[in-house]
């Protein structure tokens, strides 16, 4: 396929920006969780959001759709707001309006993550001020400073990034609880087979994750973990400011698709785990079991779509290009990978496919000209069977055969792999509503769609 704006070979690619910046499209998928989805894992917490009608229609819908509106509160600005300089009373009065009304109908928050916007910063707001008076004013309550602002998804951390920062704020400098260990920063649980929950099983470990927290003690009591642990790129930035400020012991182990790099992360968490030397590691017996059936299963799995097109979009995992690598190792025929980046976690996996496989695609998901990809390519998917791995994935190739699965699904380690691997088998059988799964915010989160 010749090289366009938004397509180009990788053998052809920079890293880690294949893709110039320019006008952006966003595509009608929406199994990606955003900051609404996010903030409430947090039990028994409000959110409160600032700003002008426009921009609360799409969290006032998130909640909604999420089941989640008595978790929700809104102050909306008008533009009077703004003009007469008075932004910072509005925000301060309308919050403390909410929760004065919240407890005067039983429903009194123990947290509340307040979303200030792009507008308080273009207006000065004086945050420090704002958020005493509003502790000053219910003290029983603990106030998460959160942002709203899409302005800023380009430069520093992401809203993203900063609300999971922010999350782990009120975590206590206690004195840590022996052989506990906390998992944070993740939207989904991490599974008892992965390989840290193994291993730390095996080492005498009680794991937490927010995911098992009913109660806001419960979420408060994760920041008593001797050990934080981070596995998703995004909440390792808070997970380990949070570590520093608290002493406490922290690792990064993020889900990887290369069998190397899984033995070196189990190797630095036994230094950390146990009184062996790091120089003394010797691979679990259970890896090298599982390392043997992830190869059946990669083989069988050619066996089963043999030449058929695979297409893998960068919302399914932090490492689809890892993913690509893998299976392409093994004789699968991936064509094309969906992304507009390339983290730095997968400079490895991109210097191996552009030199292996330099005829692989990457395509850009937000790129102008995808706003038109689906029309001028709607004959792609019907002329042949396209197995596609990832929402985004299956909505630009058209097919009704793909894995419904953002961030991982909490896959990790060797046993995560395998999983990865059966759901792209199962895929290949059965058909899928495109039109009805896509367009549903937050995969995995409650619906009432």
């Amino acid at each position: 396929m010749q090289t366009t704006e938004e397509e180009i070979r990788i053998g052809e690619a920079d890293f880690p920006k294949p893709f110039r910046n320019g006008l952006e499209f966003n595509a009608p998928v929406h199994g990606t969780w955003n900051i609404v989805h996010i903030g409430f894992q947090m039990p028994g917490a409000i959110q409160i959001y600032i700003c002008a009608r426009n921009c609360m229609r799409g969290v006032v819908l998130t909640a909604a759709e999420m089941n989640a509106s008595d978790r929700f509160s809104f102050v909306i600005l008008e533009e009077e707001d703004m003009i007469r300089g008075n932004l910072d009373d509005v925000t301060i009065e309308g919050v403390i309006d909410v929760i004065e009304k919240r407890t005067k109908a039983g429903m009194r928050p123990e947290a509340a993550m307040i979303f200030p916007v792009c507008v308080h910063h273009f207006l000065g707001t004086d945050y420090r001020r704002m958020y005493r008076i509003l502790e000053e004013t219910f003290p029983d309550i603990d106030f998460y400073q959160c942002y709203m602002d899409p302005i800023m998804q380009k430069k520093g951390y992401t809203p993203d990034q900063k609300l999971r920062r922010a999350m782990f704020s009120h975590f206590a400098p206690e004195e840590p609880v022996k052989g506990v260990a906390a998992i944070l920063g993740n939207d989904f649980r991490l599974p008892d087979d992965s390989d840290i929950c193994r291993m730390l099983r095996e080492a005498g470990y009680t794991v937490r994750q927010i995911q098992d927290c009913r109660t806001y003690r419960d979420y408060l009591d994760l920041g008593k973990a001797e050990l934080f642990i981070a596995v998703y790129p995004p909440g390792r930035y808070g997970a380990e400011l949070a570590a520093g400020k608290m002493g406490r012991r922290f690792l990064y182990l993020p889900g990887t698709f290369d069998t190397e790099e899984m033995q070196e992360q189990l190797q630095e968490l036994q230094a950390v785990l146990g009184p062996e030397k790091e120089d003394s590691f010797v691979v679990p017996a259970w890896f090298a079991d599982e390392a043997g059936k992830l190869e059946e299963d990669l083989e069988n799995l050619v066996r089963k779509i043999g030449s058929t097109k695979i297409q893998i979009d960068g919302t399914v995992h932090p490492r689809p290009l890892g993913l690509a690598r893998l299976l392409l190792a093994h004789g699968l025929h991936v064509t094309k990978v969906y992304l507009d980046g390339i983290s730095g976690e997968e400079e490895k996996a991109f210097f191996w496919l552009r030199d292996h496989h330099p005829e692989l695609l990457l395509s850009a998901t937000i790129h102008v000209r995808k706003r038109t990809y689906v029309t001028r390519h709607a004959a792609e998917g019907g002329q042949e069977k396209i197995l596609a791995i990832g929402q985004k994935a299956a909505y630009f190739a058209g097919t009704p055969y793909f894995v419904n699965m953002v961030e991982g699904n909490g896959y990790q380690g060797i046993a995560g792999a395998r999983a990865m691997v059966r759901c792209i088998a199962e895929a290949y059988d059965a058909e899928k509503d495109i039109k009805d799964l896509v367009p549903r915010k937050g995969l995995g989160c409650e619906s009432c769609l």
